[in-house]
């Protein structure tokens, strides 16, 4: 060793000591940040330099029918705040304040809350919100939100429900189908640059947000539409409380329109009262009164009880049955003395219907009573049905068996009797109603449909096919003329119940109801109208509920070109005097007469000179030149207003050419 080295190596030891210590510290420092905490501060950086957002999912709209939209989405932005990260709080509520019109004061108050998080505004428009960014004021939060909105206002609102400032379905389908609408948000990580602005780049995670399902409903918009106008014009005309409208097809159990008024605009919802949003068409129950009896008769004919020729004493209008005293109206005050089925429902005799249902008996009527649904649900796809009212018939008293038959001591809703009326229509088959069509994702897939299910048969083709000629009776010559629709053959029942006040059943709050349905020998639709607690004289079935069946129908009519009229020469059911029991004039079998090759299709008419005229009454003006062009014929008019007769008369044949005259009456 050299004298230098020896008279340096203490210091030699210690530095290189020293070198040695500090890399094995630096190098364990290192395994510590690298290995034992990187998580830690990796996140640590991520937190720093990147920012995850979520990226909402577009609620799915609802549409009726035909495709034609019942909601929205309206982008809008919510402005919130951490009032302890605003460093010019006076001159953030200024600015706002300007772009709102609110007070300034509004703001501030806010501002200098002592809590971490505050919302300053909600549901601003991008015009309110201008050129106002996060980046202006730290601790300001703008976020990008979706709001429901309904384009058509009060049509359907009480089934469509809406959403809370969240975007949560609280009401009707709105809420009953949420986890369909809804969605899933997305996310998305942003990093922030030198300059401080958070921007995403390509290859940062991102997850894409999943947008709700379409629903479809088997609601159709104008009819809705008509409905609700007529039912709110006529709940006006008659001072009843309230009414409600079903609007079915029997044949599916579709739903095309259903609604009460008054209604409520659910774009403003929270200015209504919340009785206003229940769609009392399932949740409320009424006594229907005569609208019931068509399940005694169905009940005595199913169980050949009785046979429509056997004659009952309706004794003059007035009946002692146990302890109350039964009346009949009609016949200018004075009843009625032997009736047969037929004629107890054309006249809607009370004295009549519980001399047959004592034939029939109690077992038999609360079976038939549950057969037509009444006392449960009907099963449609919306919460807060009721299941109605039927007690069981061992809980009977001794005038529950008359009562019922008349329609009292039972509850339905409108639902469960338009339902029941539908399974009448379609030949004796009680459906599930529906008003879910379907639902599809927003690639159009569908992942639910529904389609038409039967409950249960109730009873026979030849039973159901009676009672609709019955029914029809009913608006020909009995108590539901006021219902009636030139060209259109409509059945249907008139229903007056009092309702029940105190203990007692009242004299001056009653129930008008009127079900019908068109035409009826092969009905297309069926419509139930019920008004609450209406003026005197409209508290009769017929002088006011028939009258909003007749004109809600009857725009209906006008409106829909696809609804086919009745065969032109089929004939309405007319009671035999000799047998008391209906007979057709000129009795057609219709079966057979679709059999039979109109004249219109047949290879002959190609050569012919001959033409049958079409039956152009009931049609509107424009269907109605379309079919005599089709025919063949040319046509003058006579008049102004809808098509009340024509000359020369539907079903002859004439030579081709021949001027049809169409009368028009206001």
């Amino acid at each position: 060793m050299t004298k230098t080295y020896l008279k340096y190596r203490t210091r030699i030891t210690f530095l290189a000591c020293f070198i040695l210590i500090s890399w094995t510290g630096l190098c364990a420092r290192l395994f510590q940040i690298q290995i034992l905490n990187g998580d830690r501060y990796q996140k640590t950086v991520i937190k720093q330099a990147q920012k995850k957002q979520d990226v909402l999912s577009v609620r799915g709209n609802i549409f009726d029918r035909n495709g034609r939209p019942l909601t929205r989405n309206i982008i809008h932005y919510t402005l919130s705040v951490n009032p302890a990260k605003i460093l010019d709080k006076n001159a953030l509520a200024n600015d706002i304040s300007n772009r709102t019109g609110e007070p300034k004061e509004k703001y501030l108050k806010k501002l200098n809350s002592n809590n971490q998080f505050e919302y300053l505004e909600r549901n601003l428009h991008r015009e309110t919100l201008g050129s106002l960014v996060e980046s202006s004021y730290e601790g300001l939060y703008i976020e990008k939100k979706y709001r429901r909105y309904y384009p058509h206002n009060q049509i359907a609102a009480q089934l469509l429900g809406y959403t809370n400032l969240d975007d949560e379905g609280i009401s009707g389908i709105e809420k009953d189908y949420n986890s369909y609408l809804k969605g899933v948000s997305g996310w998305v990580y942003k990093t922030k640059g030198t300059s401080g602005i958070i921007q995403h780049k390509s290859g940062m995670p991102y997850q894409r947000p999943i947008n709700g399902n379409n629903i479809q409903l088997t609601i159709d918009l104008e009819y809705q539409s008509i409905l609700e106008q007529e039912l709110l014009k006529r709940q006006i005309d008659t001072g009843a409380i309230s009414a409600t409208g079903i609007i079915m097809d029997p044949e599916t159990g579709e739903i095309i329109a259903m609604a009460t008024t008054p209604g409520f605009n659910n774009n403003e919802f929270s200015s209504t009262k919340a009785e206003l949003h229940r769609i009392k068409s399932i949740t409320d129950q009424f006594e229907p009164g005569s609208t019931f009896k068509v399940v005694s008769a169905i009940s005595a004919l199913s169980n050949q009880l009785i046979n429509i020729e056997n004659e009952f004493n309706c004794e003059n209008g007035f009946y002692q049955y146990h302890t109350i005293p039964i009346k009949d109206h009609g016949n200018d005050g004075e009843g009625h003395g032997m009736l047969n089925l037929p004629q107890i429902i054309q006249y809607s005799s009370n004295i009549g219907i519980i001399k047959i249902i004592e034939e029939v008996g109690p077992k038999s009527l609360y079976t038939t009573s549950r057969d037509f649904g009444f006392g449960s649900k009907t099963g449609i796809n919306l919460d807060g049905e009721i299941p109605g009212k039927l007690n069981q018939f061992t809980d009977w008293s001794s005038v529950s068996l008359g009562q019922i038959a008349m329609g009292h001591e039972v509850g339905v809703t409108a639902l469960q009797i338009a339902n029941a009326y539908c399974a009448i229509a379609n030949g004796g088959y009680l459906l599930k109603p529906r008003i879910i069509k379907q639902i599809v994702d927003e690639d159009n897939n569908i992942i639910y449909s529904e389609n038409p299910i039967i409950v249960r048969k109730i009873s026979n083709e030849q039973t159901m096919k009676d009672l609709r000629k019955m029914l029809r009776s009913v608006i020909t010559n009995g108590t539901g003329r006021k219902a009636d629709i030139t060209g259109w053959k409509v059945a249907g029942k008139t229903g007056t119940a009092q309702k029940w006040n105190k203990g007692k059943y009242s004299n001056n709050k009653f129930i008008s109801n009127f079900i019908g349905f068109f035409p009826y020998e092969k009905p297309q639709l069926l419509a139930f109208i019920m008004l609450d607690e209406p003026k005197k004289p409209y508290h009769w079935g017929n002088e006011g509920a028939a009258i909003a069946f007749q004109r809600v129908m009857g725009r209906i009519i006008n409106m829909d070109d696809n609804l086919i009229p009745p065969i032109s020469n089929s004939q309405d059911p007319i009671l035999d005097e000799k047998y008391k029991t209906f007979a057709f004039k000129n009795d057609i079998d219709i079966q057979k007469e679709k059999e039979i090759t109109p004249i219109e299709l047949s290879t002959y008419s190609r050569f012919s000179k001959k033409t049958r005229v079409p039956e152009i009454r009931g049609l509107s003006i424009r269907k109605a030149l379309r079919r005599l062009e089709e025919s063949g014929l040319k046509f003058k008019l006579q008049g102004k207003g809808k098509i009340y007769w024509q000359n020369p008369k539907p079903g002859i044949l004439v030579d081709k050419g021949t001027i049809c005259t169409i009368g028009l009456k206001s």
